[in-house]
């Protein structure tokens, strides 16, 4: 088939018409299945249409018929419920060839399936007001240290590597002429390892953000320990880790913060949702691979080498909950990951892969754009 008319099935497919289709025409994806036998007319409401025996029922219509305004008075006329009739027609049919054509087979619309899946038969059931101000205060008491902001220096970092070209005693004159250059004019730090530093924070003026105590990845815990033991402000003397040689500043210091109950109740709430739906997605998937037959070639995995790259593994279709920790902070150069809005029902665990959010309008929508670029009316 032409790779025009599959690019249009991958997009409605991500869309979720294959993830909603395989929901209101489980007769025809799992005839067999119990998806298929719950797809009867008292879930349907009334057959308006049949597919391929597929039923479009009248509570599907409504659905898309509300999302059109009426072109005249407060009410569609029969041409235009007949026009959102034939738009849930020819999603059918779409579903029926994306199917042919093995769309869900597709890593990308599976996903779609899985979120769409877990949203409905997980998480849906978790809702904030599950969990009362006392269930939040016990949990806030119990793990009071997850809920305080250790004391962080911002750390500004120039390095000077040692290579082929430039022997150790090379590398080590250079770095100490480059102190020289900064201790008699601290403000000038950031222009020089703008210049001169050859790390991954160059680009920012050597910043490599606000640090605790515990270190940050893929920097080396030496460097922590000295920068805690200057004073603000302060420029070391030049030392060598694994990278090469060093000469860092204190930009500036935050102390430690011990956040209060109803500062951080947000948060708390989200941890606790978090965990329950970790639970609910536990025992789902104990639930599922009680019937299924999994079978592992061990020796295939071991062969596959994989690199670190220091990214959080979400479990798939986990949605996504910020964590109870700090918001991103100015300098560090790495956004934390946003959390759901205060009292969001449906928010859930952090770094999860979430559902997608832009779809293209619903057929039988104002402005809704039928397959081959005919505008749908309204």
């Amino acid at each position: 088939m032409a790779s025009s008319f599959r690019s249009v099935l991958v997009s409605l497919t991500l869309a979720g018409v294959v993830a909603g289709g395989l929901v209101a025409c489980g007769t025809t994806a799992n005839s067999g299945g119990e998806a298929g036998a719950s797809a009867t007319v008292e879930d349907i409401g009334e057959t308006l249409a049949t597919v391929n025996g597929v039923k479009v029922g009248s509570k599907e219509f409504l659905t898309a018929a509300e999302r059109k305004s009426p072109a005249s008075g407060d009410a569609l006329s029969p041409e235009e419920k007949k026009e959102v009739l034939d738009g849930l027609v020819e999603e059918k049919l779409l579903y029926a060839e994306a199917l042919k054509e093995g769309l869900d087979k597709d890593p990308k619309v599976q996903k779609v399936m899985v979120n769409t899946l877990l949203r409905e038969q997980v998480y849906s059931t978790v809702k904030n007001s599950d969990f009362t101000d006392e269930v939040l205060q016990k949990y806030y008491d119990d793990h009071k240290s997850e809920f305080i902001v250790p004391e962080k220096v911002q750390i500004r970092r120039i390095l000077i590597k040692v290579t082929d070209a430039r022997p150790d005693a090379d590398a080590k004159a250079e770095a100490e002429k480059l102190r020289k250059e900064v201790s008699g004019k601290p403000d000038t730090f950031k222009d020089v390892a703008a210049k001169f530093s050859e790390d991954m924070y160059k680009r920012r003026g050597g910043d490599v953000g606000f640090v605790s105590k515990e270190g940050k990845p893929g920097l080396d815990q030496a460097i922590v320990e000295k920068a805690f033991a200057l004073e603000t402000g302060a420029i070391s003397e030049v030392f060598k880790t694994g990278d090469g040689y060093n000469v860092i500043q204190v930009a500036t210091r935050r102390e430690q913060v011990e956040r209060t109950f109803q500062q951080m109740k947000g948060s708390v709430l989200r941890k606790v949702k978090n965990d329950k739906m970790k639970e609910l997605y536990d025992a789902y998937i104990t639930k599922i691979k009680a019937g299924a037959e999994v079978k592992v070639e061990e020796t295939k995995l071991a062969a596959i080498e994989v690199k670190a790259t220091h990214r959080g593994g979400a479990m798939p279709g986990m949605p996504m909950l910020g964590g109870a920790g700090e918001e991103g902070e100015e300098g560090e150069g790495e956004a934390a990951p946003s959390g759901a809005p205060e009292g969001a029902e449906g928010a859930a665990p952090a770094g999860a892969i979430a559902p997608p959010t832009m779809a293209p309008p619903a057929v039988g929508a104002p402005g809704a754009v039928a397959p081959g670029g005919l505008k749908k009316g309204g």
